[in-house]
């Protein structure tokens, strides 16, 4: 196992971050990247900063709708996944990210940070991209348990 990069993929802005060297816990925010100021396409930046990090698998939050049903902003994210993957020749997947920006809305507010840092700029989407990276992480860890205990775990 090696290093996993979360990206929270937006509009504006891409929100980035990196498990620690084993792929078992989000150890890392990165800067947020604006895609207004990027030189290349975002798909460019995030495999650059892939190699960076000696990553070895890249998950992308997928915007699935409350029903389980994907809109135009799934498919952007499919081919933004699809392009990053040729560009990077890494494995890179999708993640069902509902809710995660709203549970990163919370997480910010307990932490009692004061209202101007939680309106900043990419602050949001890294925190996002954090969340959907440990879940991810999470699921994963406790998908191999499950398998080398012979598949005797619990379903959730």
């Amino acid at each position: 196992m090696g290093r996993i990069m979360g990206v929270d993929y937006g509009e504006r802005r891409l929100g980035l971050a990196v498990s620690d060297p084993s792929g078992r816990l989000a150890a890392n925010a990165l800067p947020t990247l604006d895609r207004r100021k990027l030189k290349g396409g975002p798909e460019e930046a995030v495999a650059r900063l892939a190699e960076e990090w000696e990553v070895e698998e890249i998950v992308v939050g997928l915007p699935v709708n409350m029903d389980g049903s994907q809109g135009p902003a799934a498919r952007k994210v499919e081919e933004f996944a699809a392009r990053l993957a040729g560009l990077s020749g890494l494995p890179v997947s999708t993640w069902d990210e509902r809710l995660t920006t709203v549970v990163a809305q919370r997480v910010q507010a307990d932490l009692n940070l004061p209202r101007a840092k939680r309106r900043e700029k990419g602050r949001l989407d890294r925190t996002a991209a954090l969340l959907l990276l440990q879940n991810y992480l999470d699921f994963r860890n406790r998908h191999q348990r499950d398998s080398r205990a012979g598949g005797q775990g619990s379903a959730v």
